[in-house]
């Protein structure tokens, strides 16, 4: 599926036109270039990593040095354009010499359609949290779930380097920005989005657990819920977290919920 957004609607979901490019970086490593899938035809393991750096980074020029950093982290071996060398040609036979662009410094150029996921989800969760920003909660709500489906999933899984715990830091940070999105829009629709709720409050608790704005969601989810009591647990347990590891008492809008919740509880 690509991701498009018109000028007025937020975000819709249609399927890949033909002719289409497309990179999933996340999960399972996908490349689709005007409509061909070429992922199975990357030249191994190196030639795989090499190509997700220069996907990751497509809108600047690449140097050597960079992608010798990237195959050998460790240090690269005495001749390393020995073996960039072949690497890169084979690469260029899989995506186009017109993709794959220079010689000292390289740049896969893709085209300003190309839709590459991480992309995608940065720009889904800005999207979500403008949204939510102007109370616009159902507009709000297909770009948090697009956002999510990208963040949910790792970073380039079985590889690993600097670059790659780089991004999946920044990758990390953004899901729990779309958990947020998505535990304030569920409170706000109400309905059969409180279950989602609840759940992404709580991975946010889990993932996060000295971010009182978790604590605060799901209180709210939890209230919508008519689950009063369990909400005031949630407060008494983040209460006694940051008296006993920091010495602090909850910030003003979560004192703010705890009391509305003392008012309804019986």
């Amino acid at each position: 599926m690509a991701i498009v957004r018109p000028r007025r609607w937020g975000y819709v979901v249609r399927t890949l036109a033909a002719g289409g490019t497309r990179i999933q970086l996340c999960g399972r490593l996908l490349a689709e270039l005007d409509g061909v899938r070429v992922d199975a035809a990357l030249p191994g393991r190196q030639g795989r990593l090499v190509f997700a750096y220069l996907a990751a980074h497509r809108h600047r020029a690449v140097t050597r040095s960079e992608l010798w950093d990237v195959l050998w982290p460790d240090g690269a071996p005495a001749s390393p354009d020995a073996t960039l060398r072949p690497l890169l040609s084979k690469l260029r036979q899989v995506v186009g010499e017109d993709r794959l662009r220079g010689r000292s410094e390289l740049q896969l150029v893709l085209g300003s359609d190309a839709r590459v996921d991480v992309e995608t989800a940065r720009d889904a969760v800005h999207d979500a949290e403008s949204a939510i920003a102007r109370q616009g909660w159902h507009e709000a709500w297909l770009p948090a779930q697009i956002a999510w489906s990208v963040t949910n999933r790792e970073f380039l899984p079985g590889h690993e380097g600097p670059w790659i715990d780089e991004r999946r830091r920044e990758l990390e940070e953004l899901r729990l920005r779309v958990l947020e999105c998505i535990a304030q829009v569920g409170v706000r629709l109400g309905g059969a989005e409180l279950p989602a709720a609840e759940r992404a409050a709580r991975a946010l608790v889990r993932a996060a657990p000295y971010r009182e704005s978790g604590y605060r969601h799901l209180m709210e989810a939890l209230e919508a819920g008519a689950n009063v009591a369990e909400a005031l647990r949630v407060y008494e347990r983040l209460r006694r977290l940051l008296r006993d590891e920091l010495g602090v008492a909850p910030g003003r809008e979560l004192a703010a919920v705890h009391q509305r919740l003392l008012q309804r509880a019986p």
